[in-house]
């Protein structure tokens, strides 16, 4: 792509931007100060159209860009306007807690805030618990009381119902088998390790060992729609090519709900180094391919724990939205750090 047709390009998309309308030649000769006439501005944007970089929503009504487009823009022809420091300072006081849970939440409402589209935050996995000890107390003959103490100090209950009664002498010895040979173990490694002592052990200690490492994890979420926080859903609905396209707002809407999808889209952008940019059908994830996806993964002590990110229709404000994004991972990166 040459310089004219580069400039003209970058002028279509900041104004298809800004209120949404297409560009005819005559426009895009007064705003791309290029000393061209009318003729060669309407050749080159055919050029541009068989290019696959812009499109003719109607006969004779201006261009707009199409995703190839504004992914060339974004590349190559993009202008960013960073934040000023003064926003900066406001957003650093503004993230100032010491409890994750809160620093995550805000992060998610400074996105949909700034963007006034959805911000949503993929958060830590929280780390595996380690066994201090086990115990199991009986309630009546087949409910079973199990106790977790962690390394950590923290305490799980959890009621296992049994089909075999156990006296409580059975239920102390298989106590302190489990607490003599999976103490200092997590979880998962318990299980490991079980699946191969459990021919060594005797029948009903087995059934009670392998009931008890069935149950969830405590160091795992009980809901995961608990692992993304979303905020801001509803901004989308003041978004014009998406409010009035109510097949394609339903399935944004479903994406929010169910959040699966969303949180395997931002866990393989917290694979990536810096922010990532998904434009319409780039994300692979059909629900999205009206919408644009800016993401970024953000850090603790320098260890890259969870993704940040905002949902937006593809006709957004790049140049605003990227550096957003971006301070929000680091500010967000160094409260968690300092909490």
């Amino acid at each position: 792509m040459d310089e004219r047709a580069q400039i003209l390009l970058k002028t279509l998309v900041e104004h298809y931007v800004t209120d949404g309308q297409p560009m005819g030649s005559k426009a895009l000769l007064q705003h791309s100060g290029l000393g061209l006439s009318p003729a060669t501005i309407r050749n080159i944007m055919s050029d541009l159209e068989a290019l696959g970089f812009v499109s003719s929503p109607h006969t004779s009504a201006g261009r707009i860009p199409t995703q190839q487009g504004y992914r060339f823009f974004v590349d190559s022809l993009l202008s960013m306007q960073p934040l000023e420091s003064k926003q900066i300072k406001q957003l650093e006081s503004t993230l100032s807690s010491t409890d994750q849970s809160e620093l995550i939440t805000t992060a998610a409402d400074i996105l949909s805030e700034l963007t006034q589209f959805a911000g949503m935050i993929l958060i830590p996995k929280r780390k595996a618990l380690v066994f201090k000890h086990l115990e199991f107390i009986p309630l009546s003959d087949k409910r079973i009381l199990l106790i977790i103490v962690s390394t950590d100090g923290s305490v799980q209950n959890r009621i296992i119902l049994s089909d075999t009664p156990y006296s409580a002498s059975s239920l102390t010895e298989a106590g302190n088998y489990f607490n003599a040979h999976y103490s200092g173990q997590t979880f998962e490694q318990a299980r490991h390790k079980l699946h191969g002592d459990l021919k060594k052990m005797q029948a009903d200690i087995s059934h009670l060992m392998t009931a008890a490492l069935e149950k969830p994890n405590p160091s795992q979420s009980k809901n995961k729609e608990e692992d993304v926080v979303i905020a801001g859903e509803r901004n989308l609905l003041n978004v014009d090519e998406l409010a009035t396209n109510v097949i394609t707002l339903r399935k944004l809407f479903d994406v929010f709900e169910q959040r699966s999808s969303l949180m395997q889209l931002l866990d393989n952008s917290q694979k990536a180094e810096g922010v990532q940019i998904f434009i319409g059908g780039e994300s692979g994830y059909s629900p999205l391919d009206e919408c644009s996806m800016v993401t970024s993964p953000y850090q603790v002590d320098g260890q890259v724990v969870g993704t940040l990110g905002v949902i937006g229709p593809t006709r957004m404000a790049y140049e605003r939205v990227i550096p957003i994004v971006d301070i929000t991972a680091k500010l967000l990166s160094n409260a968690l750090s300092n909490s």
